[in-house]
């Protein structure tokens, strides 16, 4: 999607949200910090794999929630640190919205853990994002929901809470909001990629195929970002 096929008031919002993220990076410099040294202050020793802050953070009001982990040095880009994936629970959701209807659907037990992944955020060793991406679902233990109904979750998602850093859940809660054309086509493309996956490999199940991880990408800058929804704010007259 181009920011020129973006309505006024989503660019507006987009803006605004751009403003906040940049904003959290310019409070936090002035005491040498970043978004991320922010979740693993008092966490102990930083162990791949493991879920930061310990037990993730979580808007109780929102059912939205996000983590940051790092993978195994050389099985990742050299200049990630680590990522961040965020997540809406079912009653956060938009009433419209339902798991995709898959051959192995096996909704669990409680009533608020049928989560969707939304995006995971690529972060480099400065504590600035490096790209946005999606996995597939076994990589988090999703349910799976279709890339429109997760579009459609996005505005839903506001980690709105001081804990463990009310700069970080702000800045989380912008890059949702600052990238939202991408992050749509980004899910747009997972759907395609999978299915694509699934025609190749018949006899597999391409969701839960390890194979198969990141199932689209895209390199972001903040300041491209900007320049480039006032320039579509611009257009727009």
């Amino acid at each position: 999607m181009k920011l020129g096929d973006v309505d006024r008031d989503r660019l507006e919002a987009m803006a605004a949200a751009g403003e906040e993220v940049l904003e959290c990076h310019r409070v936090l410099a002035k005491t040498k910090d970043n978004v991320v040294g922010e979740v693993l202050r008092g966490q102990g020793t930083f162990y791949e794999w493991n879920h930061y802050p310990k037990g993730d953070v979580y808007d109780h009001e929102t059912h939205s929630q996000y983590y940051y982990h790092a993978h195994p040095s050389g099985s990742r880009d050299i200049k990630e640190h680590g990522h961040f994936h965020t997540f809406l629970r079912p009653k956060g959701m938009p009433d419209a919205v339902a798991p995709a209807p898959l051959a192995d659907l096996k909704l669990p037990d409680g009533a608020n853990d049928a989560l969707s992944h939304l995006i995971a955020i690529s972060m480099d060793s400065a504590g600035f994002p490096l790209r946005l991406f999606t996995t597939n679902r076994w990589v988090t233990g999703e349910i799976w929901y279709t890339a429109g109904d997760v579009a459609a979750m996005l505005d839903n998602f506001l980690i709105d809470h001081t804990r463990p850093s009310w700069p970080t859940n702000r800045w989380i809660t912008g890059m949702l909001a600052m990238f939202y054309p991408q992050i749509v086509a980004l899910l747009e493309e997972r759907d395609a990629a999978v299915a694509k996956w699934q025609k190749k490999n018949a006899g597999d199940n391409a969701f839960e195929d390890r194979r198969l991880e990141v199932t689209s990408l895209l390199e972001v800058s903040l300041d491209k970002q900007m320049r480039a929804i006032e320039r579509a704010l611009n257009g727009k007259g």
